[in-house]
C-alpha cells in the first residue's frame, strides 16, 4: 500500500528523466554561485560608497535571491517524497520573497514607500497561503506572483523620475523573460520543462542584479 506521503506527492509531481534531473541540477548549481558571488562583490563595491538606507535595501534583495535560488536548489534536487512535499511550500513562499526583495533597492531610491508596503503585504500575504494552505490555490499562485511582480506599473512615474532609461529597461525585459518562462513552467508534459523554466528564471535573475546593481553603485 501507498504511503499517505507518497500518495499526496505523487499527484503534484511528475518523474522526471536523469537527464533532466542533470540539467535543472547544473542550471541551479550556476545560479547558487553566482547568487553567492554576485551578493558578496556588491557588497563589497557598496561598503564605503553607498548610504545605509540603500545599502540595506539592497542587503534584503541580495538575501532574498540567494534565498530563494538556495531553497529551489535543494527543492529540486531531492527526489519524491514527503520531505519533498514538506519543503515544496518554502519554495514556493520563496518566490513572493524574491519578488518583493527584488523591488526593494528600487523603491527605496525612489522614496516610493506606499508601493513597498504594498509590495511586502501582498507578499506577506503569499506566504502564509502557501505556508498554511500549501499544495492548493497553486494555479492562483501564479496568478498573484504575476500580479506582484508586474505592480511596479501602478508607480511607473515615480520610478521613471528616478531612475535611468537604461535600469527602467532592464527592469522590463527581466519582468518579461521571468513571465515568458512561466509558459514553461506549466506546460509540464514538455520535456526538460522544469530545467527551462529556471534556465529563464536564471537570466531573469541576471538582468535584475544588472539593473540593481545599476541604481546602487
Amino acid at each position: 500500500m501507498r504511503e499517505p506521503g507518497k500518495a499526496a506527492a505523487a499527484v503534484i509531481y511528475r518523474d522526471y528523466s536523469l537527464a533532466e534531473l542533470r540539467a535543472d541540477g547544473a542550471i541551479h548549481i550556476i545560479g547558487v554561485i553566482l547568487a553567492i558571488a554576485g551578493s558578496i562583490a556588491l557588497l563589497a563595491v557598496m561598503v564605503d560608497h553607498t548610504a545605509l538606507g540603500a545599502y540595506v535595501a539592497t542587503a534584503i534583495y541580495l538575501a532574498t535571491l540567494v534565498l530563494s535560488i538556495t531553497i529551489s536548489a535543494v527543492y529540486n534536487v531531492l527526489s519524491v517524497s514527503p520531505a519533498k512535499l514538506f519543503l515544496r511550500r518554502f519554495d514556493h513562499s520563496a518566490i513572493y520573497l524574491l519578488i518583493a526583495g527584488t523591488y526593494t533597492p528600487f523603491i527605496a531610491k525612489t522614496g516610493t514607500w506606499w508601493l513597498l508596503a504594498t509590495v511586502w503585504a501582498i507578499a506577506a500575504a503569499g506566504v502564509l497561503l502557501k505556508l498554511l494552505l500549501p499544495n492548493r490555490f497553486d494555479r492562483l499562485s501564479i496568478v498573484l506572483y504575476l500580479a506582484l511582480g508586474w505592480s511596479g506599473v501602478a508607480a511607473y512615474h515615480d520610478l521613471a523620475g528616478t531612475l535611468s532609461a537604461s535600469i527602467l529597461w532592464l527592469i522590463l525585459t527581466g519582468g518579461i523573460v521571468y513571465s515568458l518562462g512561466v509558459i514553461f513552467h506549466v506546460f509540464e508534459r514538455l520535456p526538460f520543462h522544469n530545467a527551462i523554466w529556471h534556465g529563464f528564471v536564471l537570466v531573469a535573475a541576471s538582468i535584475h542584479y544588472a539593473a540593481v546593481c545599476s541604481a546602487v553603485v
